[in-house]
């Protein structure tokens, strides 16, 4: 549970790179992802510097910068990502200058573009066993 003095929106520790929705287009090998971030921008030193797509194991995929704040509002950035052919879900995760890797995440199923919210705290977890 997030300190009494976080801002709090609809369950998010917005202190935290919060990834709201992923939208998915496939490419010829390629995927092209749409994130939306929810990150309090206004109130801290730090803003949401980058979003990441990454193997369940934590592999780096491919990353998407962010170069300034974007206020205390979602936002959606797009970046195209090569994804080796035998994946099956990729984890979509937000970072912030201040607490790196925390709050909501989101994990793609890649054939079926279903996807599942998942609370990782404020700390990167690892989802190697997630089926």
């Amino acid at each position: 549970m997030p300190p009494e003095n976080a801002p709090i929106e609809g369950g998010l520790d917005l202190r935290e790179a919060n990834v709201v929705d992923v939208e998915i287009e496939k490419l010829n090998g390629s995927y092209k992802f749409d994130v939306t971030l929810y990150h309090d921008d206004d109130d801290e030193d730090g803003y949401a510097n980058w979003w990441q797509v990454e193997t369940l194991g934590g592999e780096e995929l491919g990353r998407r910068d962010l170069a300034h704040a974007h206020g205390t509002q979602e936002f959606t950035r797009s970046q195209t990502i090569e994804i080796p052919q035998e994946a099956k879900y990729v984890v979509v995760r937000g970072h912030d200058q201040i607490h790196g890797y925390g709050g909501q995440v989101i994990i793609v199923n890649l054939r079926t573009s279903q996807s599942e919210k998942i609370d990782q705290g404020s700390e990167k977890q690892d989802f190697s066993d997630y089926s």
